[in-house]
């Protein structure tokens, strides 16, 4: 960037700020959304809820069945990313 354009786009700096924060909190919410780990940690969890007691056998089907639907949809956004698939 040149110093004509930096000066002739400084009024824009705050937006442009804006825009790489934006950008940074919607890249952590997905890494943190799309993470395979978490998943199959609440699949332990859950697992473990049940062989003490703490959820019955239907609460636990329901659980699982959500948990598996969040790991297809991690796979097939891993897909359309590229790769790297971690499952």
């Amino acid at each position: 960037m040149g110093l004509v354009t930096g000066i002739l786009t400084l009024p824009f700096a705050p937006v442009r700020g804006i825009g790489w924060v934006i950008d940074k909190v919607v890249r952590t919410a997905e890494e943190e959304y799309y993470d395979p780990a978490r998943v199959q940690e609440g699949l332990v969890q859950l697992e473990r809820a049940r062989t003490e007691g703490r959820i019955d056998e239907e609460e636990f089907a329901r659980r699982e069945e959500e948990l598996l639907h969040h790991l297809e949809e991690i796979r097939a956004y891993q897909l359309r990313r590229g790769g790297q698939s971690g499952l």
